[in-house]
Formats: C-alpha cells, sequence, structure tokens
C-alpha cells in the first residue's frame, strides 16, 4: 500500500473519529465535565501520549527561527481551536458542530489566497460566499428551545472560530511538516498548548467529581484524548505529508455525515429544515471553494 494511500486512509479515519465525537464529548459536557476542564484532559493527555510515543522517534531538535511558527501553529491548532470548538459544542448542537465545522476548508483557501498568494477563482469566490451564508443563517435562524443547548447562536459562532483557527494552523503547520517528523512536531505543539491553556482550563478540571462519574463519562473522557486527540491530531499530520493542505481539509466534508447520523441514531440531535438548507449552502461552497483546476497534478 503507497503511502498516498495510507495517508488517505489516514485522513478519513481522522475524520471520522471527530464526526463521532461532536455527540460523544456533548454527552459528557457540562454536568459532568466543563468545557476547559475538558481541554485540560484532552491536551495534557495528549501532551503524555506524543511525548512518550517520541521515544521511538528521531531525536530532532528544533531551529530558533521555527519557534514563532511553532508556538503559532499551537496557538491555532491546539488552544483557540480547542477552546472555541468545546465552549461552543456546550452552548449549541452536535448537528451545528458538524456542519459548521465545513467551512475550515474554505478558510483554507482565503489564508492561502493571502499568505501563498493563490488565486481566488470565480468558483471559488462564489463557494466562499455561500459557505458564509450558511454559516449566518445557521447563527441566525438555527436556534431551538433546548435544555441542553443554552446558547445556540453563541456556541454556533464559537464552531465558526474553531473552524477558522483550524482551517489556519493546516496551512500554517505545513511548512514544519516539511521540515521535521509528527512525533517531533506533535510532543512541542501539545507541550506548548498545555502551558497556554492551564490558566483557562485548569480551575474547571479541579472541579470534576472523579468519585462521582458514572462508568461511560469515563470512556467517553478517554476517547476524546486517545480518539479524537492524540489519534485525529496524528492521522492529519502524517496525512499532510503526502497531501495538501486543502486536500486534508477537504475530508472535513465528511464530518456532517458522519455527526449527524451518530447523533440521529443515538437521538441526541434531530434535523431541521433550517439545518438541512445549512448545511446544503455550507457543502455546495465549501465544494466550490476547494474544487481544483484541471490544468496540472493536485493532491
Amino acid at each position: 500500500m503507497s503511502k498516498r494511500t495510507l495517508a488517505i486512509l489516514a485522513a478519513i479515519g481522522a475524520t471520522v473519529i471527530y464526526g463521532i465525537n461532536h455527540t460523544v464529548a456533548k454527552g459528557v459536557m457540562p454536568m459532568h465535565v466543563k468545557p476547559f476542564g475538558f481541554i485540560f484532559l484532552r491536551v495534557g493527555g495528549a501532551t503524555l501520549l506524543f511525548w512518550l510515543i517520541s521515544l521511538f522517534g528521531p531525536k530532532e531538535k528544533i531551529e530558533k527561527r521555527d519557534w514563532g511558527r511553532l508556538l503559532v501553529c499551537s496557538v491555532l491548532g491546539m488552544s483557540i481551536n480547542m477552546l472555541s470548538f468545546f465552549k461552543g459544542l456546550q452552548l449549541s448542537t452536535p448537528i451545528n458542530s458538524a456542519v459548521l465545522i465545513t467551512i475550515s476548508p474554505i478558510i483554507v483557501v482565503v489564508i492561502s489566497a493571502l499568505f501563498l498568494k493563490e488565486r481566488i477563482t470565480l468558483n471559488k469566490g462564489l463557494g466562499i460566499f455561500m459557505g458564509f451564508v450558511g454559516a449566518v443563517g445557521l447563527i441566525l435562524f438555527g436556534a431551538e428551545v433546548r435544555q441542553d443547548a443554552p446558547n445556540i447562536p453563541l456556541g454556533n459562532f464559537l464552531f465558526i472560530i474553531n473552524a477558522t483557527a483550524y482551517g489556519t494552523y493546516l496551512v500554517v503547520v505545513k511548512k514544519l511538516i516539511e521540515k521535521y517528523h509528527p512525533f517531533t512536531l506533535m510532543k512541542w505543539l501539545f507541550a506548548i498548548a498545555f502551558i497556554i491553556n492551564l490558566p483557562l482550563t485548569l480551575p474547571e478540571v479541579l472541579e470534576i467529581e472523579w468519585s462521582s462519574l458514572p462508568f461511560w463519562a469515563y470512556g467517553s473522557i478517554a476517547f476524546v484524548i486517545i480518539g479524537t486527540t492524540f489519534l485525529t491530531y496524528l492521522f492529519n499530520i502524517f496525512a499532510l505529508t503526502q497531501l495538501k493542505a486543502s486536500s486534508v481539509g477537504a475530508f472535513v466534508y465528511m464530518q456532517p455525515l458522519v455527526g449527524i447520523l451518530f447523533a440521529l441514531f443515538l437521538g441526541k440531535d434531530q434535523l431541521t429544515l433550517v439545518k438541512v438548507a445549512a448545511m446544503a449552502f455550507v457543502l455546495v461552497g465549501v465544494y466550490l471553494a476547494s474544487k481544483k483546476q484541471k490544468k496540472g497534478r493536485n493532491n
């Protein structure tokens, strides 16, 4: 099996885990674990796992000029991205999060145009506009009366912050991936993020009453740490060694399908006309924004 095929399978695996995570993480918050407390466990657990696995990788030293980019990647991919997603998930619904995360590829296109000087075609421009309309529509008209979703508009806005940070991270981290081994990058990215997140996350993790947690909640926490964090970031960083940032970002299209089917299967969310319309706008917009030119070879 070629490395490219493995990279595609890794990206698919990460997307499936992310899709399931929308419902799994929501089930624990905020009754058992508050969102920022979850980030402490998530980033702290992943930091420990990546430092352990790095013992089996090459011993690399980060060059002085790369620490700035490493810091930016850590803030975008492991701080803003995670904090806004989990807080948004507490305030909104799993289906909303699964839909809005799909604007990440659009963000990749915009950031690539700004910093990598990639041209925005008519298709991409129309796609960005449609994705924006879908996201704004879900924020303004997707509100429902739900006890477990106290502020859906704010939660949906935080999902957009999350998608923006993650899309930017995929672009910025690409140069580091071309230079360092994935284990080296991940151990430092998560270690830096753990320190940055500490003031916000420590108070909430101290509130967790571990003795009263049901068994399934421990399973959910383990899934988020090992699956949603350790494996997904490892899978995506490997995928980026063989594929373009925009190609890896495109796999996020699968998240609404996985997330919605899983949420509906467990009876944790319901489909509405607004959600279907918003998802259609976002998905068509993402397709147009990331559609490749026919000339030349693209990943």
